[in-house]
C-alpha cells in the first residue's frame, strides 16, 4: 500500500441482524478512527528482555465524531428501533401575561396538544413563580385542564412559560424502552475516503454499538461521537482493507 488519504472520508452502516435494511450513512463524518488492540503476552527468563511474545485476543473498536448526526442511524444502529414522526417541541419562555381575571385560566400558544409544564417567571424580575396544586397565591400558578391559573394579585404581570407539546407531521422522534438484556443491533459498517484518484476503503463485517455521546459546549457546534466494537461474522470475516494502489 502506497496510497495517500486525506478528509474524514464517509461512513454507512447497515444492519444484518434483519431483512431488506436500508443501508444509513452515518451523517457529516468529522472523524473516524479504527483501533486495533491486541493483548500480548510476554515470556521472561531471568533477563530483562522477553526471550518470546505471543500475541493473544485481539480487540477491534471503532469511533466516528459527527457534525450531524442521521437520526436513523441513532435509532436503529444504536438502539434497534425505528424512528416514528412527529416530536416532542420544546416552547422555551413564551411571552404572555397573567389575565385580568386570572380564574378563567390561560391556555398557551399550543395548549391543543400541551404536554409537560417547565415553569414560569416574571418577566420584570426573573424570579420563578411556584406550582401549587390549587388555588395559587400572589407568586403562584397552578395547571388545570392544560391550562393556567394564577392569583387576582397577579393579574396584568408580564410572565414567561415554558413547556412541552406534541408536534405532528414535523420532524421525528426515537422512543427508546427499557429492552431485555442482551438486545444487540448487529450491523455492517462501510468506510470510504479518497485523494488524488486514491481511495481507501474499509467494510468491517459485525459491529455493534458500543458508546453514544452527545455533548453541547458554549460558542461551538455540537459533534456527537458514536463508538461501535467489531467482531467476525457466521462466516469467521472480521474485516477487508481495499486500496487502490499496489504497494
Amino acid at each position: 500500500m502506497s496510497t495517500y488519504s486525506f478528509g474524514s472520508g464517509i461512513l454507512y452502516g447497515l444492519r444484518t441482524d434483519s431483512p431488506n435494511a436500508t443501508p444509513i450513512n452515518f451523517g457529516l463524518i468529522q472523524d473516524v478512527s479504527i483501533d486495533e488492540t491486541p493483548t500480548i503476552k510476554e515470556l521472561y527468563g531471568q533477563n530483562q528482555r522477553p526471550v518470546a511474545i505471543a500475541r493473544g485476543t485481539i480487540k477491534t473498536t471503532g469511533k466516528a465524531t459527527l457534525a450531524r448526526i442521521s437520526g436513523l442511524a441513532m435509532a436503529s444502529l444504536f438502539y434497534g428501533v425505528s424512528p416514528s414522526a412527529g416530536q416532542l417541541a420544546t416552547q422555551f419562555q413564551e411571552p404572555s401575561s397573567v389575565p385580568s381575571d386570572p380564574q378563567i385560566g390561560l391556555s398557551v400558544s399550543n395548549a391543543a396538544t400541551f404536554a409537560d409544564d417547565y415553569g414560569i417567571i416574571f418577566a420584570a424580575s426573573g424570579l420563578p413563580l411556584t406550582k401549587v396544586a390549587s388555588n395559587p397565591t400572589a407568586g403562584q400558578y397552578s395547571l388545570s385542564d392544560n391550562k393556567y391559573l394564577f392569583a387576582s394579585d397577579d393579574a396584568g404581570k408580564a410572565i414567561l412559560i415554558t413547556y412541552t407539546y406534541e408536534l405532528a407531521g414535523i420532524g421525528q422522534s426515537i422512543h427508546v424502552q427499557n429492552q431485555l438484556l442482551g438486545t444487540t443491533p448487529i450491523f455492517q459498517c462501510q468506510f470510504y475516503t479518497t485523494f488524488n484518484g486514491q481511495s481507501v476503503s474499509l467494510k468491517l463485517n459485525a459491529c455493534t454499538a458500543s458508546k453514544f455521546s452527545f455533548a453541547t459546549k458554549l460558542e461551538d457546534f455540537t459533534m456527537p461521537d458514536f463508538e461501535f466494537s467489531c467482531f467476525a461474522d457466521a462466516a469467521g470475516n472480521v474485516m477487508t482493507w481495499s486500496f487502490s494502489e499496489v504497494s
